[in-house]
């Protein structure tokens, strides 16, 4: 599914970045112009990142809640 429409970033990218070590926003906006255009993917780019790091053991289920409802 496209998360950024403007750079065509998927939520399949957004997983394969963080498989490659990405590990914040900026690495992925940094690899993918995401959240560079419009803006209005990054809450979006930010939960699918916090999923991406889940499932590769980065971040405990408790600190993805935090992270996402600071932002």
């Amino acid at each position: 599914m496209y998360i950024c429409i403007c750079r065509a970033v998927t939520d399949s990218a957004i997983h394969e970045f963080v498989s490659g070590g990405a590990s914040s926003f900026r690495d992925i906006s940094s690899a993918t112009g995401c959240g560079t255009q419009c803006g209005r993917c990054v809450a979006q780019v930010r939960e699918v990142m916090n999923e991406a790091l889940v499932d590769q053991g980065l971040l405990a289920s408790s600190e993805q809640l935090r992270v996402v409802s600071s932002a």
